[in-house]
């Protein structure tokens, strides 16, 4: 039923009026007829004899107004502000491209779907209470029917630390998350069962924080969005046709400024290809978003200039493990970060527990696939659960899988808004492993800087690309 719902959508064609450049005037009827004509006659050529029979229907429209990358939680995400700050409404059409409408290998699917305000950047802890009330309200503000069964346990989250930052707390209560700090043994009056060994103090979320499914999130947001008109075609980004010109900067240096025209869509396991007129691109292609903004030509300038300045995202393979303990601590488990890095939660009702650890810089593992290294879990991620939670020590590890970060090699914070050369591409990436419980918001952010020219929610100033360039980062101390 869904692959024939996703078949229908992407057979619907209709002219791009809001934003497209080259609309025309011909009534979107007869425009359709044309391009089904005209995809007919394309697929005969060269040589070949026309087969009137050919079905079309699977390929993407001819024309988009906004054309997204990537058909994670942040692309769908962007879909969804776009579709709901339009005016008219119905003015935008918006195509989402995705290499792979099962998501076995997306990163939404296979995160452990944390939300937290514990962040020491402002940027960061406004994006997640705005996200953290649009979960809330979603069955009420978005989805509504089908309803969305989030399993949303928002009401516990701990951070442990060796030390905290003073700034780190007041800007925490000034931008209105709700924690409290403890010192050891207020913790181990609150958790028995957790060893306060070399903790100086913990972070206790009052309010807010938890974890949620994300699978259930982006299948709501899937259908929403479909249900707001927005098309879907399984395919690959193969490459961008630009126009280019020469401008000169207030300091006398000349740039190149480029615009993309077409969005050249490779089908999947075909070698039809299928090329679309757009006025805009959103690069939300998580961890492959680097190599998507290379294909604009991004990055490929001479060193040290902006236009060598590239994208710095690129994927980074981590593991989550599923354990059993029947001795393990019960149903007031806290989604906990230790300070060795280690995190876990609980899962379900049964003394299950998922979490894992991020390796260091020399012990990356390789991305090139994702085999899961159990080995990785008895010499890293065991000895430091095992020393927190003694009760860890005769935990039985039943499963385990990999999944990529978007992880952005520069300041590990997310890249949101437009790219100053390529003036219509727009980023949502690039956030390290916090974009799905942020993404609502960064949806909203990227959707208000497409229709508004500026962000009106949260200012995200802060995280646009040309950081980069500048040299300037923006430092997250709170990074699990």
């Amino acid at each position: 039923m869904f692959r024939g719902a996703l078949w229908l959508l992407a057979g619907r064609g209709c002219v791009g009026r809001g934003l497209s450049t080259r609309s025309g005037g011909s009534t979107p009827d007869w425009t359709e007829k044309v391009s089904e004509i005209k995809k007919k006659i394309q697929s005969a050529l060269p040589g070949g004899s026309w087969d009137p029979l050919y079905d079309t229907s699977h390929l993407p429209p001819e024309h988009s107004d906004v054309v997204i990358v990537g058909g994670g939680v942040l692309g769908l995400s962007v879909a969804y502000w776009l579709k709901r700050l339009e005016k008219p409404r119905g003015a935008i059409k918006v195509l989402v491209v995705d290499r792979d409408h099962t998501y076995s290998q997306a990163s939404t699917g296979l995160s452990v779907g944390g939300i937290r305000q514990q962040f020491s950047l402002p940027e960061n802890i406004q994006l997640s209470l705005f996200s953290v009330d649009f979960l809330r309200n979603i069955n009420v503000r978005a989805v509504k029917f089908p309803l969305v069964e989030l399993g949303l346990h928002c009401s516990l989250y701990t951070l442990i630390l060796t030390n905290i930052h003073t700034g780190t707390r007041v800007s925490l209560r000034q931008e209105g998350a709700k924690v409290c700090l403890m010192s050891p043994e207020q913790l181990q009056n609150k958790f028995p069962w957790i060893n306060t060994d070399g903790v100086a103090l913990a972070s206790y979320g009052l309010e807010g924080e938890g974890w949620f499914d994300p699978w259930c999130l982006l299948q709501g947001l899937r259908r929403k969005v479909q249900s707001l008109g927005v098309l879907f075609c399984q395919g690959e980004v193969t490459r961008f046709s630009t126009s280019s010109s020469r401008m000169q900067t207030s300091s006398g240096n000349e740039v190149t400024m480029k615009r993309i025209h077409e969005v050249h869509v490779k089908m999947d396991h075909s070698l039809e290809y299928q090329p679309v007129e757009c006025a805009l691109v959103i690069n939300a292609a998580g961890a492959w978003s680097g190599q998507v903004a290379e294909l604009a030509g991004i990055g490929k300038g001479p060193p040290g200039t902006l236009e060598g300045t590239r994208l710095p995202v690129e994927p980074r393979k981590r593991y989550v493990y599923f354990w059993h303990c029947p001795e393990g601590p019960g149903l007031e488990t806290p989604f906990m970060a230790d300070t060795s890095g280690a995190y876990f939660r609980r899962e379900g009702l049964g003394h299950n527990y998922v979490g894992g650890c991020s390796p260091t810089e020399e012990e990356e593992p390789d991305p090139g696939n994702l085999e899961v290294d159990h080995d990785f879990f008895q010499d890293k991620v065991w000895p430091h659960l095992a020393h927190r939670v003694p009760a860890f020590q005769s935990l039985k590890v039943r499963s385990a899988w990999a999944g990529y970060y978007d992880y952005n090699t520069f300041d590990q914070n997310g890249v949101v808004g437009p790219h100053p050369l390529v003036v219509n591409m727009y980023f949502a990436t690039g956030f390290s492993g916090h974009g799905l419980q942020q993404a609502p918001a960064v949806g909203r952010a990227v959707a208000e800087m497409v229709l508004k020219g500026q962000f009106q929610t949260i200012d995200l100033s802060s995280l646009l690309f040309s950081r980069f360039y500048l040299g300037e980062k923006v430092e997250e101390r709170n990074i699990i």
